[in-house]
């Protein structure tokens, strides 16, 4: 009786085995990844960044090149504003020469304001896509 006992003990431990097993592995791999400031993903052997998914990415590089491209064009314009401000100055007088200068200056007024418009649509797009 006793050895059927004994028997059976061992068969059924024998059986949670894996299981024990399994669940000792994902502690395992979370405090693997929690170490790294990481989480562990359903795949296995793998962690992700904790916090972060696509879409949260994609709208952090998005940000980041509109931001860049609006500096650069801003730089731009406030240059193209000198310089307008500075033909119109030397103009002397002359029509077209203040003609010129003019359109230099509303054009980089105009291009100032389509980079504002830009970065609005931009925000207002990427609030809309986190919150769906």
């Amino acid at each position: 009786m006793l050895a059927a006992l004994l028997v059976s003990l061992t068969f059924s431990l024998g059986l949670a085995g894996p299981v024990f097993a399994q669940t000792a592995q994902e502690q395992i791999n979370n405090g693997l990844c929690a170490g790294s400031n990481l989480q562990f993903s359903d795949n296995p052997g793998q962690c992700s960044v904790a916090g972060t998914d696509a879409t949260t990415k994609i709208n952090n590089i998005v940000h980041t090149v509109v931001n860049l491209l609006s500096a650069i064009v801003g730089i731009v314009a406030v240059i193209m504003i000198i310089i307008g401000g500075f033909r119109y100055i030397t103009s002397g007088g002359n029509d077209t020469s203040v003609t010129a200068a003019k359109n230099t200056i509303l054009y980089a007024i105009i291009g100032l304001v389509v980079v504002a418009l830009a970065q609005i649509i931009v925000r207002f797009t990427l609030s809309k896509l986190t919150n769906s």
